[in-house]
């Protein structure tokens, strides 16, 4: 087994500064802490045969797990989901820095790593959407449902943008491209981006959320807490779904 690199090297290498401080290319979570460990276990993969694919492979199993695990009751249950995305989360920053250090980049790593986004995202939701309807009725799956639809078109209306502008053989748009034309739409973005309440459609913070109010259902010996949350996802992903269009259309990323 070769010798693992220097932590300074290894950093200069698979965590360029250009994608630490965009906006739109790193969780808050990995610039907070995420990146310091998974630098860690970088280190010690890179000696090793496994590929950066087998690494995105293993963060959607970890996201799609996440959502599988609501399905246990009780507190246990959503402790367990939010360990998985902390996990999802690692090797979705792994996977990236593995693949510039041995230089395997490829489409089918970024298209496996996009789907894992949409996967556990939404199965995190559909199983949030289980949880609430135990002892009671069996809309709240819908509601689940309707969560996990809202993320996954969230998703896909960025995307989209690339797509588009692919096939109309423009470049990548830039951040400042996002800006909205519209004096009330910036507004509202601003508003929006103030309180961050769109956060709550990430997975990430959404499995934080229902382990909180999985907390607070086993102080109550109820579920409501858990309804409320699932319904209140599920709000702000359909409204963002509207107001992220809104701003897409009145931007220059189409341009």
């Amino acid at each position: 087994m070769t010798t693992a690199p220097a932590l300074a090297e290894l950093r200069e290498v698979c965590q360029p500064n250009a994608k630490l401080a965009s906006r739109n290319g790193e969780h808050w979570a990995g610039r907070l802490y995420m990146r310091t460990i998974s630098l860690h276990a970088t280190r010690q993969l890179v000696r090793t045969r496994v590929t950066p694919n087998a690494l995105t492979w293993t963060m959607v199993v970890c996201g799609v797990l996440a959502g599988v695990a609501l399905l246990v009751p009780g507190l246990w249950g959503a402790l367990l989901a939010a360990i998985l995305f902390q996990l999802f989360l690692l090797f979705d920053c792994v996977d990236g820095e593995v693949a510039r250090w041995k230089g395997q980049n490829s489409a089918v790593g970024i298209y496996v790593d996009r789907l894992g986004a949409y996967l556990a995202d939404a199965a995190l939701l559909v199983g949030a959407g289980f949880r609430a309807a135990r002892g009671g009725s069996d809309l709240w799956v819908s509601v689940g449902l309707a969560a996990a639809l809202g993320i996954v078109l969230l998703k896909a209306s960025t995307d989209l943008v690339d797509v588009a502008r692919a096939r109309r053989g423009l470049a990548v748009a830039t951040e400042e491209s996002t800006a909205p034309r519209a004096q009330s739409i910036a507004f509202a973005r601003r508003v929006a981006s103030a309180f961050k309440i769109h956060r709550i459609t990430n997975g990430i913070e959404a499995s934080l959320l229902l382990l909180a109010v999985a907390i607070v259902d086993a102080a109550l010996n109820s579920t409501e807490p858990t309804r409320i949350a699932v319904a209140a996802i599920a709000a702000v992903s359909w409204i963002m779904v509207v107001a992220h269009l809104a701003s897409i259309m009145n931007s220059s990323r189409l341009r």
